[in-house]
């Protein structure tokens, strides 16, 4: 797929760059579990846990910006925009560790925690 982009490329580092830069391709950037993603369709994204089952659709409505060669930003979402995806698995992050402790006092205290996910892959951006 030859770009006439008015310069040579080099694949390995500057294909994508120059294709979202120059609005080639088309990218949304979505809020969901208190958090943003900048997304664009095919992607594979871990969020917060959503209750799901595996390949269950899930459309994300608060969409923050847009871009499908041309910049639409929110306020605060852009209206008529969703982000269609479907769910490929739920799971658990790897685990981190806590440790307290009080000095001179002999009081050690060791946690774990691993934060849940739901993974999903990016089917449409719906303008």
């Amino acid at each position: 797929m030859p770009l006439n982009v008015g310069f040579k490329l080099d694949f390995k580092h500057q294909f994508w760059r120059v294709m979202i830069i120059g609005g080639i391709l088309m990218y949304a950037i979505i809020a969901t579990g208190g958090k943003q993603y900048k997304v664009s369709e095919g992607d594979i994204i871990r969020v917060e846990k959503l209750g799901k089952a595996d390949g269950e659709a899930v459309t994300f409505d608060q969409v923050l910006a847009l871009n499908d060669g041309e910049l639409k930003v929110g306020t605060p979402t852009v209206t008529g925009a969703t982000v269609s995806a479907s769910v490929l698995r739920e799971g658990k992050a790897k685990k981190v560790i806590v440790y307290k402790y009080k000095p001179k006092k002999g009081h050690h205290k060791k946690n774990g925690h691993r934060q849940q996910f739901t993974e999903v892959k990016i089917e449409k951006i719906n303008a």
